[in-house]
């Protein structure tokens, strides 16, 4: 399994960003995809989550409304698309799968929201 992560970088207060993951090594389409992310001296935490079939998605409070969750199973790619960005989203940003018991996540992309 490999997740790789790709998109992030530097953004003004109130930009955009759009975060990929590609996938492989795994039948994509099995399974339900989330995006993570680690703020500097915090605790990972989930940001959003989808379904294998992308019909079901959940999003953590801090970001509702501000990001959509994404799939692609005939990339077998999952996205983020961050809108209305804060320099509170600044963090690294993980995607992760769990399958068979294991967790499998990213290399991470850091995403900064400074002015």
């Amino acid at each position: 399994v490999q997740l790789v992560e790709s998109g992030g970088g530097l953004v003004q207060p109130g930009g955009s960003l759009r975060l990929s993951c590609a996938a492989s090594g795994f039948i994509f389409s099995g399974y339900a995809m989330r995006w993570y992310r680690q703020a500097p001296g915090k605790e990972r935490e989930l940001v959003a989550d989808i379904s294998s079939a992308g019909s079901s998605t959940n999003y953590a409070d801090s970001v509702k409304g501000r990001f959509t969750i994404s799939r692609d199973n005939a990339k077998n790619t999952v996205y983020l698309q961050m809108n209305s960005l804060k320099p509170e989203d600044t963090a690294v940003y993980y995607c992760h799968t769990r399958r068979r018991g294991v967790n499998y996540w990213g290399q991470g992309t850091q995403v900064t929201v400074s002015s």
